[in-house]
């Protein structure tokens, strides 16, 4: 009877994982404590144990095991999406239809669904609704080119929704920004308050000189395909970006992904996607806090991720980088200044000269996770301490049982002065 109880509890969380459509997430780390609540919820402690050993038995663990894992990430994503956030079409029955033209502000002024379609030059959708307002574009096969404007300009909302059908939509601004009076206007889409992207369709992204999108607020990002090209930072956001699905082309002459504002603080947390990043700078910089749990990424640029803690629990990472490929470097207090690797698939290789492929200018913790490390001069290079505590990795196609000291790359000299293991507990993507 226990064992259909807990079959039961296994598959109303696949289910309810299953509804919210929200991306490949992994989350070993950090949502280790949700995925012990979930199940504990489900039954008494007492006889968990003895129900998963049953279950093993009879060749179900593990299907326990990956539900365990999706009502885990589940969690994590309810937590920073809601459930309009997540779902990929919208509720059309009641949006009003707007064509664009030549030279016109399409003004937006009220609580909706607006549907968008058409090409035109010199156009840009404006919202200017109450705060408390939720406003939703559905960008159903339009066209927007502009000289000095935004594409699509949000001056005030609670929050809106960029939402794309099954259509392919492009947005280009090809000159230098006007300001707005006293708003520096930078990006095709821009946005003083929270914006989220999603949908099923495209959405191609042209900024000759500068963003492709900025939110001075929040930015999610659950579902779509997007190619920008642009002159400065891809996606921007003041105070944090939250990415759990959609698919990413990035080829931009600074950061793809960049997260920052006037207090020291912005975070980037990443539970899913496929990112394809070319930068001129860095891949993703966070002013604070820079965790992955999830997902695919290739990163090509001078760093590939960086921030005052970088957090990574999960996902397939491939960076090519020609200074550093992972940074912790401070920005805020607010944070340890160190990275922690728990899990996934690391690549990184470097190029020649003062580059590190993991480089922390305060501690490294390795407890889990692949990493290969192709490095000419230095792998690891750390100003504190490093612990290597589980996991594996491997430097120029040798594995190694201790984390090395800088100018570590080419041959395998300079093994001495590397820090053993240490006791070290998970999770210590920690503010202070």
């Amino acid at each position: 009877m226990k064992k259909m109880y807990l079959t039961s509890a296994v598959l109303a969380a696949i289910l309810a994982v299953s509804m919210t459509g929200c991306g490949t997430k992994s989350n070993t780390g950090s949502t280790a404590s949700n995925t012990q609540s979930v199940i504990t919820a489900q039954e008494d402690s007492a006889d968990t144990a003895d129900a998963a050993v049953n279950a093993d038995a009879s060749g179900s663990y593990e299907v326990v095991a990956m539900a365990q894992t999706a009502a885990a990430d589940d969690a994590a994503n309810s937590e920073l999406f809601t459930s309009r956030d997540l779902a990929q079409t919208a509720d059309t029955s009641e949006a009003q239809n707007i064509t664009v033209s030549d030279g016109q502000t399409i003004d937006i002024t009220a609580e909706g669904v607006y549907v968008i379609s058409g090409s035109a030059q010199n156009c840009t959708i404006r919202v200017n609704a109450d705060e408390n307002a939720k406003v939703q574009l559905v960008l159903d096969g339009v066209s927007i080119t502009n000289s000095d404007f935004p594409a699509i300009y949000v001056i005030s909302a609670d929050k809106v929704f960029v939402t794309t059908t099954d259509s392919e939509n492009t947005l280009t601004v090809s000159g230098q920004f006007t300001a707005d009076g006293e708003t520096n206007t930078d990006a095709v889409i821009f946005s003083k308050d929270d914006l989220v992207l999603n949908g099923t369709g495209t959405l191609n992204i042209v900024s000759n000189s500068g963003n492709g999108v900025t939110s001075k607020d929040d930015m999610k990002i659950t579902g779509g395909t997007y190619n920008v090209t642009c002159a400065l930072d891809a996606f921007e956001a003041n105070d944090s970006i939250s990415v759990c699905d959609g698919v990413f082309t990035v080829n931009t002459s600074k950061d793809g992904f960049h997260c920052e504002n006037d207090e020291a603080e912005g975070t980037i947390t990443i539970t899913g996607g496929t990112f394809t990043i070319n930068a001129g700078s860095d891949g993703m910089q966070a002013c604070a806090l820079l965790q992955i749990d999830g997902g695919s990424m290739t990163v090509t640029g001078s760093e590939g991720l960086e921030a005052t803690y970088v957090l990574i629990n999960g996902g397939t990472i491939n960076i090519t980088a020609s200074d550093d490929g992972i940074n912790a470097s401070t920005g805020t207090n607010a944070y340890e200044t160190a990275i922690e690797i728990n899990g996934g698939d690391l690549t990184v290789a470097v190029g020649q000269g003062d580059t590190d492929a993991i480089d922390s200018n305060g501690s490294i913790y390795v407890n889990g996770g692949t990493i290969n490390i192709t490095a000419q001069m230095s792998s690891f290079d750390y100003d504190k301490t490093a612990e290597f505590n589980g996991g594996t990795i491997i430097i120029n196609g040798q594995e190694v049982t201790e984390i090395p000291q800088s100018m570590m790359g080419g041959g395998m000299g300079g093994m001495n002065g590397m820090n053993g293991r240490g006791g070290m507990g998970g999770g210590r993507g920690r503010s202070f």
